[in-house]
């Protein structure tokens, strides 16, 4: 399957789909995979422990959900390379055909949309919630202006998170994911420590229920692991911009990140729901004491992490609108001068509105956990179903033998099956939440 073209598949000639800067380096795939993962998700994590009834059946389900991550992100770089395309929507429609693909840029532009604002929202808090700690005094003063996250949140946008979205190329995104990584491996290491010494003004559950309320609470997981694991997004656009590229070396590149993310999402899910049980907030941070200086890094650190991923999230969301923006160019429908989407003129107008929107939602939109399993039922879409399609109808073209050509197909199923069961779960729990 590797080294051949599109053309000898069967396939029409193509371009190459990582023509454009290919100067990504595997390590720097393996710490942008990473960051990607590790976002607002890992603040879920305890409460969705708490949910599933313990860290038995949570962790099982995460190791069952590790093996579809991870074949979901070597599919997508395969049919990356069959299709030709460079970016996920492109994969989709050219493997699937123009209804799906159709169907995949809506829901991928929604997805991100909403990973955006909730992104944005976890910052604010974390502000907000970091400005009481460092103007808490005795007795307790209102809360000044310049500490509500209506303004710091806007100016953090302005000064930090809109410069960070405007390069053109995610392999630049793999410095600040460096740095991003870090940041996660520190509130994992916060929440694992403070189990063990118990700091005083630490309230915690002593005899935290260790077994699932009913069978149903055990599938409450999977939204939350679909919501932490956002990565399956940007992997199109990351195997395309590495300088070595096979599908051995981007199925260890996806092994190696889901590997090393799974350890951090079990060690912060595992202590922080062992640590406050039943009790745990959706945000975990929010259950630890407001001054403890350990903690207050922690909330700085994290709130760092999350600006560092948000120009990821940012970038593929600018994908999908540049390529209607070239396909409107093509068709005689927009400027001449302006037919290049990746432009400056075209690329910033695009980071502000979609910065301003996210924004905007941000500062209005209700609690963090009533948006989640909504958002983990869409990424369902990207980590199963979009991935089996595009493994079942990329056998159509591809010379290989009937049994490993038959049991791919299955597997295509398999992940299609298991998708829509995830979606149509977490969309009637989420619904039924609300209602």
């Amino acid at each position: 399957m590797e080294g051949q073209t599109p053309g000898s598949r069967g396939l029409p000639e193509k371009p190459h789909p990582a023509t454009a800067a290919a100067t990504l380096s595997s390590m720097g795939a393996v710490f942008i995979l990473m960051k990607s993962a590790l976002g607002a998700g890992l603040l879920n994590f305890p409460w969705a422990f708490s949910k599933a009834g313990g860290v038995v059946p949570a962790f099982l389900v995460e190791l069952v959900s590790l093996v579809f991550l991870i074949s979901g992100l070597v599919i997508l770089g395969y049919a990356a390379a069959v299709s030709g395309q460079a970016t996920y929507q492109g994969v989709v429609r050219g493997l699937c055909g123009p209804a799906i693909g159709k169907l995949c840029e809506a829901c991928f532009l929604l997805n991100l949309l909403m990973i955006s604002v909730a992104f944005l929202r976890v910052i604010g808090d974390q502000l907000e919630k970091l400005c009481d700690s460092l103007l808490s005094g005795s007795p307790p003063a209102p809360q000044p202006w310049y500490a509500d996250q209506r303004f710091t949140l806007p100016l953090l946008s302005v000064l930090v998170i809109l410069p960070l979205s405007a390069p053109r190329e995610i392999a630049f995104q793999k410095y600040t994911s460096i740095l991003g990584t870090l940041a996660a491996c520190y509130l994992a290491l916060v929440i694992t420590v403070q189990y063990y010494l118990w700091p005083q003004g630490l309230v915690r559950e002593s005899h935290p229920s260790l077994s699932p309320a009913s069978w149903t609470s055990v599938f409450s997981v999977f939204p939350t692991i679909c919501f932490g694991f956002q990565c399956h997004e940007a992997a199109v656009s990351i195997y395309c911009s590495m300088s070595k590229r096979s599908l051995s070396h981007w199925a260890l590149v996806s092994v190696l990140s889901l590997l090393a993310c799974c350890l951090i999402y079990s060690l912060t899910g595992v202590y922080g729901f062992l640590t406050f049980g039943t009790e745990v907030s959706a945000d975990v941070l929010m259950s630890y004491p407001g001054n403890d200086m350990v903690i207050i890094v922690a909330r700085v650190l994290f709130a760092v992490s999350i600006v560092t991923v948000y120009p990821i999230v940012l970038f593929l969301g600018r994908s999908v609108m540049q390529d209607f923006w070239r396909r409107s160019c093509l068709g005689g429908w927009g400027p001449s001068a302006l037919a290049d989407p990746s432009g400056l003129w075209v690329r910033m107008p695009l980071t502000v509105l979609w910065v301003t929107v996210t924004l905007a939602m941000a500062l209005f939109m209700p609690d963090l956990s009533e948006i989640v399993s909504i958002i983990g039922g869409i990424s369902s879409f990207f980590i199963f179903i979009f991935p089996g399609l595009c493994l079942i109808c990329a056998m159509g073209v591809e010379p290989i033998g009937p049994r490993v050509k038959c049991c791919l197909e299955v597997w295509g199923v398999v992940s299609v099956l298991v998708g829509t069961f995830i979606f149509g779960q977490s969309t009637a729990a989420a619904v039924w939440e609300m209602f």
